[in-house]
């Protein structure tokens, strides 16, 4: 079973930056895909970005017009999103999800089997 714990998450202002981590454990095998979520009260939940934990190919939703980085560290069980230029429009939980082996579909929600609890990020104008 993984298990995906989320920290970093917080109150920032507008323009400011936030980092999220994810922590993973219980991966069979060392070629998996994570990714980063969030869902804002009212709306669906819709993808940030995507990480191969070999290789690491990432993959970014068209609407953050670069201002997030998905990375992974060393031991490839903890992928980071690193949030600059934060809008009032980023306020949401976000969520770290996983799958095992390789994704062709690592921004869609229901690629991901394996989710965290969720860490929320709130931007004030």
């Amino acid at each position: 079973q993984v298990r995906l714990a989320e920290s970093g998450g917080g109150s920032v202002q507008a323009g400011g930056s936030l980092r999220l981590s994810c922590a993973a454990s219980g991966f069979t095998y060392a070629s998996n895909t994570m990714g980063w979520f969030r869902q804002a009260p009212g709306k669906e939940r819709e993808a940030v970005a995507g990480i191969y934990t070999v290789g690491g190919n990432t993959f970014y939703a068209d609407s953050l017009e670069g201002r997030f980085t998905i990375a992974l560290d060393n031991t490839k069980t903890t992928v980071t999103l690193q949030m600059n230029s934060l809008k009032p429009d980023d306020t949401a939980m976000y969520y770290c999800a996983a799958t095992h082996g390789v994704s062709i579909r690592p921004l869609m929600p229901t690629e991901y089997p394996f989710w965290g609890q969720g860490t929320q990020v709130t931007v004030s104008s």
